[in-house]
C-alpha cells in the first residue's frame, strides 16, 4: 500500500512562487510572517516542511487564502 506524502521542495517552490509575485525579498516575508529567514529559506528549497501555523503565517503575509496556495500547490503536483 502506497501512502502519499506532501512533496516538500513542491510546497517551498509555491511558496517561492507566490513571494516573486509579490515581488519581496525573503527578508521582507519571513518579517511579515513573524518566522526566522533562514527557516523560511530552508522552505522555499525544501528542506523544511513548514507546519500548518507557519503556512497560515506564510500565506497572510501574502496576502493569499490558503486555499489559493493549495491549488497552486495541486497544480505543481
Amino acid at each position: 500500500m502506497y501512502i502519499a506524502t506532501l512533496d516538500s521542495v513542491k510546497v517551498g517552490k509555491t511558496v517561492m512562487f507566490f513571494r516573486k509575485q509579490k515581488g519581496i525579498s525573503q527578508e521582507v516575508l519571513s518579517g511579515l510572517a513573524d518566522i526566522g529567514r533562514t527557516h523560511l529559506s530552508a522552505i522555499e528549497r525544501g528542506e523544511r516542511k513548514p507546519t500548518l501555523e507557519t503556512l497560515y503565517r506564510i500565506c497572510n503575509a501574502l496576502d493569499i487564502k490558503m486555499s489559493t496556495f493549495i491549488v497552486k500547490l495541486e497544480e505543481i503536483l
